[in-house]
């Protein structure tokens, strides 16, 4: 018996293939990986996922686990989206990344999201009665979308309408965001 508190646990994060931020996916990849999930990343469409730094510098070149259109989100315990302005901007304009979403909420499954990542979430329209962090300039889209409450804390875990919103502002705080992570994949 190994002693890594997430084995068996599945974690799928959805991506475009461009603007993503490094560390709002390798860290997360690389930790989850580290304590035992099994982690699938998904991107829009086949090839490579070019992340940025900054939204400006070229970062890592990440190869996806598979796509969209051939994901089968059912058999993932927790959803996982990663900031860039770039990549949450275009990743809400994927219905099949929207599907995704609307999926997880419905059906009580987690839902973790930090930096720009909430405006998938604002585009699902899932948003209702949360309370919720992210980049500053999400602020007004999130309160918008029905929020309850929009935080400046470094990690906000909320548990209405049925599933858990694990939410944080920017990649200084991955080490709290993870945590939180964790809690709600061993929770489900």
């Amino acid at each position: 018996m190994s002693d890594k508190p997430l084995n068996g646990h599945r974690v799928l994060i959805l991506v475009t293939n461009y603007g993503v931020e490094q560390d709002e996916l390798l860290v997360p990849v690389r930790r989850l990986r580290e304590d035992g999930a099994d982690v699938t990343i998904a991107a829009v469409t086949p090839g490579p996922v070019q992340t940025l730094v900054g939204d400006r510098d070229p970062g890592e070149t990440v190869e996806p686990t598979t796509t969209l259109e051939t994901l089968h989100p059912g058999a993932y315990q927790l959803l996982l989206i990663p900031g860039g302005t770039i990549n949450a901007d275009q990743l809400r304009l994927q219905p099949g990344a929207l599907e995704v979403i609307r999926a997880f909420a419905a059906s009580g499954r987690p839902i973790a999201a930090i930096c720009h990542g909430p405006w998938a979430l604002v585009e699902a329209d899932i948003l209702n009665d949360k309370t919720l962090t992210s980049y500053p300039s999400v602020r007004t889209d999130v309160r918008n979308a029905g929020a309850k409450n929009w935080v400046d804390e470094a990690v906000v875990s909320d548990s209405a309408n049925g599933y858990t919103l694990v939410t944080s502002r920017t990649p200084k705080d991955l080490d709290d965001f993870l945590g939180a992570v964790n809690k709600a994949l061993i929770d489900s």
